[in-house]
């Protein structure tokens, strides 16, 4: 048995987008962006209160590049993981767990621009500051992408990191970065990225989100 717990437009979106990736049958649960997480039942499953949290088979996983790994082991035969002793191993386990380097710098954003309901409690120069370090992460992605793929042929390091860029996009433009541009444009034509967008519960309420701007 495999249930994803997911709230669209979070971290969990890499998981349930490399699931839909491997083709396997999987039970989802979604929970709104809310104090739900923080409640019982989910809360018994991962008391931080966040997702993803994946059961399988009597293992419960909270860490997405965790999920990443195991998922990648236990279905090797997809070919979107790479083995110990297998070349480009080591850099494979970097982007798995560099996704969760952009996503921090997401995360901020999000909580200044979306949790936070009263301007006075919205800081325009952290929101500023994150933009710029966000920013940077994707260039360290754009450097990094000198074949069609991040290691060689597409594989979970393009899922996670390319959820991270997903969730980027709401804060910073690609314009400056064209071989990241190009490489997630063909990601986000893959019918397994597709099947893990949003229906009607969404995280962001905007496509965009200017640094600057403390509106809600």
């Amino acid at each position: 048995m495999i249930r994803l717990h997911h709230c669209p437009q979070t971290r969990s979106m890499r998981s349930l987008w490399l699931l839909h990736e491997l083709g396997v049958d999987f039970d989802l649960v979604e929970y709104p962006f809310d104090k739900t997480l923080r409640e019982e039942p989910y809360a018994s499953l991962n008391p931080t209160g966040r997702v993803p949290t994946l059961e399988i088979d009597g293992d419960i996983l909270t860490e997405s590049g965790a999920i990443a790994e195991f998922l990648c082991e236990r279905f090797s035969d997809a070919g979107l993981g790479r083995a110990p002793g297998e070349a480009g191993r080591a850099v494979w386990l970097n982007w798995i767990h560099f996704a969760e380097t952009i996503s921090q710098h997401c995360a901020t954003l999000t909580q200044q621009h979306v949790a936070l309901r009263d301007d006075a409690m919205r800081s325009p120069i952290l929101m500023q500051l994150e933009a710029k370090r966000l920013a940077r992460t994707l260039a360290t992605v754009e450097k990094g992408l000198t074949a069609p793929y991040l290691v060689g042929h597409f594989s979970a390091a393009d899922v996670g990191v390319g959820q991270a860029v997903y969730m980027a996009t709401h804060f910073v433009h690609l314009d400056t970065f064209p071989r990241l541009t190009d490489w997630y444009a063909r990601l986000a034509t893959r019918p397994a990225f597709q099947k893990s967008l949003p229906g009607e519960t969404r995280l962001y309420a905007r496509d965009f989100y200017p640094p600057w701007d403390v509106a809600t």
